[in-house]
């Protein structure tokens, strides 16, 4: 079986003890430090930056960073269980916490030594966020379709537009940003450009009014006349957009971890509910109706966990198209399933689980977002029967 899948370009993934480590590392945080506060951040809308900083000292924010910049060097299925269970604890604060060092991979990968000594480290020692600049207001899966200009200007980049969804847009130090260098080329003309917050003409309005992940920080982002020299430019310029394909797959397996974590967090909650919940006389797990929907829950939650530690470990193997489909299908599969799974447990919690008293209709809120970001399920539909016909 093993040649098998090996002729067939799969690769198979094991959990060994050091990943089980890392696993009941993250879970222990995030029953101790993230799930009592979490309900308190949902309310407030507060951005959880001491959990960040105390998250860094476990190695959980950017846990892929090399040792050599201050970070954990995790492998991509340590990496993938690092998101799960941060969503698990918490989704808005797990969000916040994992999203600290977006744009961090095109660093590594294309970046000039410079950067990854200057910044790297201080994200990795949880002293600075970064972000990841990419969608418009009139742009947001068509990324060819950007308006952003970086113009030359001597030695300098005088960079114009708007970007819209940027996580940490309001709270991060740095960022990379996609802009067009040479707007006549179209997508060929993309470059991606290392931004510090703190430049002139750079401003953010954060946006405040979503239905989940609150405790994260979400903003638009308005550049005008924002000067950068030319050694911020990653890697080579005008192929920004072939080096953000680069992570398209890595993004999406990210996702679908995050999905996963959000439904397991539901499903528990569900266990013990329904543990304890009575009616007629009887817990209502001992009710067929309800114990076959949990069953049903923690069978999607299963299969969705398998394919998402697939594709991470896919995304590992280099394998591009494989690894293409595998991420897409499980960002599809786990967050259609996690919004599937929460809806559920509301209906398992009844009218208890509509309101706040209990954490379903947060994970409900929370889960929804991963059918959107990084790519719609429509997209990742797309992406999939493109690969396959």
């Amino acid at each position: 079986m093993a040649s098998q899948m090996a002729e067939s370009g799969q690769e198979q993934f094991l959990l060994d003890g050091a990943h089980e480590a890392v696993r009941r590392a993250v879970r222990e945080f995030g029953e101790e430090e993230i799930e009592p506060v979490a309900q308190e951040h949902d309310e407030s809308h507060e951005y959880p930056l001491e959990l960040r900083k105390l998250a860094a000292d476990y190695d959980f924010v950017a846990p892929s960073i090399p040792e050599e910049y201050g970070g954990a060097g995790m492998d991509p299925i340590s990496r993938t269980i690092v998101t799960e269970e941060l969503w698990r604890a918490d989704p808005g604060i797990g969000s916040a916490i994992g999203s600290a060092g977006f744009g961090t991979s095109m660093i590594l990968e294309y970046g000039d030594e410079w950067m990854k000594d200057e910044w790297l480290p201080q994200i990795t020692a949880g002293e600075a966020a970064s972000f990841s600049a990419i969608s418009e207001p009139a742009h947001g899966s068509n990324v060819a379709g950007i308006e952003t200009v970086a113009e030359k200007d001597g030695d300098e980049y005088v960079i114009n537009g708007n970007k819209t969804w940027i996580t940490n847009g309001t709270i991060a130090d740095v960022g990379v940003l996609m802009a067009k260098t040479s707007p006549e080329e179209g997508h060929r003309g993309i470059s991606a450009i290392l931004v510090e917050s703190d430049r002139d003409g750079f401003s953010s309005t954060k946006i405040d009014n979503k239905l989940g992940i609150r405790a994260s920080d979400l903003a638009e982002l308005q550049l005008n006349d924002v000067r950068v020299p030319e050694e911020n430019i990653i890697g080579e310029v005008d192929e920004g957009f072939y080096q953000l394909m680069d992570f398209f797959a890595s993004g999406r397996a990210s996702v679908a971890a995050q999905a996963v974590g959000a439904a397991q967090a539901a499903l528990d909650a569900s266990i013990d509910y329904a543990g304890e919940r009575e009616q007629f006389g009887q817990k209502i797990s001992e009710f067929q109706a309800v114990s076959h929907k949990i069953a049903d829950m923690a069978t999607k939650v299963e299969a969705a966990r398998s394919l998402t530690y697939r594709a991470a470990s896919q995304v590992a193997a280099g394998k591009d198209d494989e690894a293409v489909k595998l991420a897409s299908m499980a960002k599809y599969f786990a967050s259609e399933n996690a919004v599937e799974v929460a809806d559920d447990a509301i209906q398992v919690h009844g009218g208890a689980g509509y309101v706040t008293d209990h954490p379903v209709e947060r994970y409900y809120r929370d889960a929804r977002i991963t059918k959107i970001y990084e790519g719609t399920s429509e997209i990742q539909k797309n992406i999939i029967s493109d690969r396959l016909l």
